[in-house]
């Protein structure tokens, strides 16, 4: 079979390894243990599940440094951000594992007179996540936290060139208590997703981050075989400026938030909308900060500048736009690779992008600003909606009720104000149109995979 899991350092273009991907067999295995150990798990009671997760939310912080390390070689993750998504992780975890129990308590329902009745919130089986390589550790923990705490057991298929990672958490939740079938990690194909796992009754329902083409195909297959699904996809999130006291600052905050995980995140405020009467500052200022910045190894702790996830990513990258500028946009600064086996690409900036342009429709993965000009509310508003997607949205304004009407009208999943997006494990996660259906973290995550049965009780 044709190995499909490899470590590939995307700052050197290396191969560093290379594991072998499951055989039929293997995944059937793998169900059936998932399946056998959700009747254990399911009545385990609550308590005890989460003190498991506080478990893995303690290695996670123990282990820090060295899981940080595995994700800078599989997909070039600087180790300063690598162990800022280690962090987050085992917050998502102590969240879930501290409210669990409030989440799951059953809810009266009012009405009867001749009784009593309530929603009780049961699990539902065995659910197969499908994660990606941005935030290896961050994606599977958003998922898993909630499902585990809830009751269900997890399949997961990592992204192909994160398998160390995909290990390591199997292996974590291993150190922790979990059950053995409760968390497997299978290196599945696509083949065998469409073909094994989603048909059989067993497997209960699928998560999915990716890309808008994977969320479709995978929602086609669950369709077919009546699983449910949670979709978050991609996002072109509108970043609007409706004014400022400081023009330097607002460029150099939005910047930073952009270049996180050297842009490749599907909540990346990638269109700056700004108001016509700081326009030209503002982009004079983005524009200096993107020529100002250089690769550098991503071991470094001052690392700003990461490789993309592959060479072919990269590659990507540059075609998108270079198509945009065949089409009319101005180009500001970026738009190569830097030399060298690596997936190193230059901040680009562009301006000018008009509907028909390639990079007006399409999501940007990588280091790319795109700066729009906006004569009114109501221009920013329009242009923050024409889009495809609707994962998230931020508003900045001295005026807080200005912020705040404006943002209003925005058409997406999550919307910001006057603060750059980011994740809290607190806030729930997801978007709108294209972006995807469901919600993951917060209070609502545990409201997906479950059972929401209703009990009525009849006096006698």
């Amino acid at each position: 079979m044709t190995t499909l899991y490899r470590v590939t350092d995307p700052a050197t273009g290396e191969v560093e390894e290379e594991f072998p991907t499951a055989t039929d067999a293997d995944i059937l295995a793998a169900i059936d243990r998932s399946a056998t150990t959700f009747t254990e798990w399911s009545r385990t009671p609550v308590g005890e599940r989460t003190a498991v997760l506080t478990r893995v939310a303690e290695i996670y912080a123990d282990r820090a440094e060295e899981l940080a390390a595995v994700i800078r070689t599989e997909m070039g993750k600087a180790i300063p951000e690598g162990k800022g998504e280690v962090a987050l992780c085992s917050r998502i975890y102590r969240y879930f594992a501290d409210n669990a129990e409030a989440f799951l308590a059953d809810e009266p329902l009012r009405g009867p007179e001749d009784g009593t009745a309530w929603i009780r919130r049961k699990p539902v089986g065995s659910i197969l996540g499908i994660m990606p390589w941005n935030f290896p550790y961050y994606q599977v923990a958003r998922f898993a936290a909630p499902n585990l705490a809830l009751g269900n057991t997890i399949l997961l298929k990592h992204a192909p060139q994160c398998p160390r990672s995909a290990q390591i958490m199997e292996d974590i939740f291993v150190e922790a208590g979990l059950p053995e079938g409760a968390y497997i990690n299978i290196y599945a194909s696509n083949e065998q997703v469409a073909d094994i796992i989603l048909p059989d009754p067993r497997n209960h329902g699928v998560s999915l981050t990716g890309s808008e083409r994977a969320g479709a195909a995978v929602a086609a297959e669950a369709g077919k075989n009546l699983k449910k699904v949670v979709l978050e996809l991609g996002g072109s999130d509108p970043y609007i400026l409706l004014d400022t006291d400081d023009v330097e600052k607002s460029a150099k905050t939005f910047f930073a938030t952009r270049m996180g995980n050297t842009g490749q995140a599907c909540n990346s405020p990638k269109r700056m909308i700004v108001m016509d009467d700081v326009y030209d500052e503002f982009l004079s200022s983005i524009t200096e900060a993107a020529r100002a910045i250089t690769p550098a190894d991503p071991r470094a702790e001052d690392s700003r500048l990461s490789p993309l996830s592959s060479t072919a990513a990269a590659e990507r990258f540059i075609e998108q736009v270079n198509d945009t500028v065949s089409q009319g946009a101005t180009l500001l600064a970026g738009g190569k690779r830097y030399d060298g086996d690596g997936a190193f690409v230059e901040p680009v900036v562009l301006a000018d992008v008009e509907k028909g342009m390639r990079g007006y429709y399409e999501e940007l993965f990588g280091p790319a600003v795109i700066v729009y000009r906006a004569s009114s509310e109501e221009e920013a508003v329009e242009l923050a909606n024409d889009t495809p997607f609707g994962l998230g949205a931020a508003v900045f304004s001295t005026d807080a009720q200005r912020a705040e009407r404006v943002a209003d009208l925005i058409e997406a999943g999550m919307v910001f104000i006057n603060t750059p997006e980011g994740s809290r494990e607190y806030l729930p996660f997801g978007g709108v149109k294209r972006s995807g259906v469901g919600r993951e973290l917060g209070p609502l995550a545990m409201d997906e995979f479950v059972n929401k049965q209703m009990v009525f009780k009849k006096d006698i």
